[in-house]
């Protein structure tokens, strides 16, 4: 008894028998295999409860179905023309990099973890389970049985498939068994739809459990990080530089808007030779009898050095534009040194504002908003490096759960906001910075334990399904050996052409053997493209 078009070693490959064996064979068949590259898990005990499913709702699921074969031949000419036009025709690379990344379900440039090939894993596994439950449901609605269900790995790569018999689908027309074999590619689509959903309705769907988009949320802050000395999982930030963050997407941006205010030559920014920059946009009202306690500035290798952990901070005259222009000679060199001081940066971020953006009034040219007992200082920074204030708060801290339930009255809340946060100051690169801490825009509403990594968790899950599932899609419609495609080419030839089957079989070897060149030669290309 032969074993027709069986392939055990497509992921979301329908294997197909010539016919159902006999008692003794189907226990032979049943049977669990073993390898030290393949090894399966056959069961049958959904057999009767799917047959019975596609049979009672028969007429809903051939009509279901009968869509689906309506995107499976869309997507085999659409995603077939698409490769040979990238390949052969007009290469663009943004339809490149998209293909990678849907035929990989993850960006090829980055690396991969070994979370992230968990996650790979797992979203393998469902993808391609509920790619053969829509074989195996097709087969029921047309009244087939199925022998058994089985799900394997093969080397490290998960998969299952679905066993029945081949001739009764031969059988039936050839429409029906279209509908069996784009049953797969459908569901995978629609799985995939259901994932973005699902992402879409996720701050509703958590919305009785997390808050969202109030403030990032801290989940990890790497070991060299420069913030790891004052942010710990589980604070939240509050603003960067006065700006208020919400969410991850505007930290990232707040930061790429620093990082390109620095390194742009604008008027804004003056530059001092040999000292450093001072950002007129940025001062601090400092009281004169703190001043009288600041440290003069060092002077080593033409470069401004403060004792300590102290910063340089240098007077401006209520920010006038004529006193910071002319600083080109020596004698202006020597007057801003005679005016830089060292402070503690942690003591000046507390103080007041001073400077150009803040609603101030203009006086004789000059912008002031300091009183007649405080001096604006602003702080010196050196070339490419950035000065930047970040607001934090530790909403699920011992202590400030403490004090928010035993402060009841409304007009505590800056007492709250004080004893539960604070304000710090980096002095650095803005961008590695960003990218030294993960975070999230969801926020438990109870401080639940480990909470605060879920919603990142489920996110990471979806996007990883979706792309997998989709990658499934995409693959099984092209015309390959050994995958969906195949076997959709092959019943669409038979029954839309009035070839003889002897120029049919000629016919669809060609376009097989050009399907597979072309798919093989695009991963290729790919592969190239971003890894080597």
């Amino acid at each position: 008894m032969r074993v027709n078009r069986a392939r055990r070693f497509g992921a979301a490959r329908l294997p197909l028998r010539a016919s159902l064996p006999s008692p003794s064979h189907r226990v032979a068949a049943a049977s669990n295999a073993v390898s030290c590259w393949y090894c399966d898990l056959k069961i049958s005990a959904f057999n009767e409860p799917l047959f019975r499913f596609g049979r009672n709702h028969a007429a809903i699921l051939k009509l279901w179905f009968s869509i689906g074969t309506g995107f499976g031949l869309t997507a085999l000419v659409g995603v077939t023309l698409i490769l040979i036009w990238q390949l052969f025709l007009r290469s663009n690379a943004q339809l490149s990099n998209l293909f990678s990344s849907l035929l990989f379900g993850f960006s090829p440039s980055l690396r991969i973890s070994l979370s992230d090939a968990g996650y790979l894993f797992v979203s393998t596994l469902f993808s391609v389970s509920v790619h053969e439950f829509g074989h195996a449901v097709a087969l029921a609605s047309e009244g087939i049985q199925l022998e058994y269900i089985a799900v394997f790995l093969a080397v490290l790569f998960p998969g299952a498939l679905v066993a029945f018999d081949h001739d009764l689908l031969q059988a039936l027309p050839r429409l029906t068994a279209l509908r069996v074999y784009c049953a797969g590619i459908w569901h995978n689509a629609v799985f995939c739809a259901v994932c973005g959903l699902l992402l879409f309705l996720k701050p509703v769907i958590l919305f009785p459990f997390y808050i969202h988009a109030e403030s990032p949320l801290v989940l990890d802050v790497a070991p060299a990080s420069p913030l790891s000395e004052f942010l710990s999982p589980g604070d939240a930030i509050v603003s960067l530089d006065g700006v208020r963050i919400h969410d991850v997407q505007e930290w990232v941006e707040m930061t790429s808007l620093l990082d390109k205010k620095i390194r742009q030559n604008s008027s804004d920014l003056h530059y001092f030779k040999g000292f450093g920059t001072v950002d007129n946009r940025k001062g601090y009202c400092v009281p004169n009898a703190l001043l009288e306690d600041s440290k003069k500035v060092q002077l080593a290798d033409s470069q401004s050095i403060c004792p300590n952990d102290l910063v340089a901070f240098v007077r401006i005259h209520c920010f006038d534009p004529g006193k910071l222009e002319d600083v080109g000679d020596e004698d202006g060199h020597r007057g801003r040194r005679e005016n830089e001081l060292c402070l503690n940066a942690k003591d000046i971020v507390k103080l007041g504002k001073c400077g150009e953006g803040l609603g101030t009034v203009m006086i004789n040219g000059s912008r002031c908003i300091c009183s007649q007992d405080e001096s604006c200082l602003s702080p010196v920074q050196l070339p490419g490096l950035m000065w930047v204030e970040i607001t934090y708060s530790r909403p699920y801290s011992t202590e400030c759960l403490h004090l928010r339930s035993s402060l009841l009255d409304s007009n505590t809340s800056d007492a709250v906001e004080q004893n539960c946060g604070g304000t710090f100051v980096f002095v650095g690169d803005v961008i590695s910075m960003a990218h030294s801490v993960q975070l999230t825009v969801y926020q438990p509403r109870w401080g639940i334990f480990l909470g605060e990594y879920l919603p990142n968790k489920l996110e990471k899950s979806l996007i990883c399904t979706f792309h997998v599932s989709l990658t499934l899609a995409l693959l099984n419609s092209l015309p390959v050996y050994f995958l969906d495609g195949e076997s959709i080419l092959e019943v669409t030839l038979s029954h839309f052409t009035s070839l003889s089957p002897r120029k049919m079989r000629t016919v669809l070897q060609i376009c097989l053997v050009g399907g597979t060149f072309i798919s093989v030669l695009a991963f290729l290309r790919i592969f190239f493209i971003n890894f080597l």
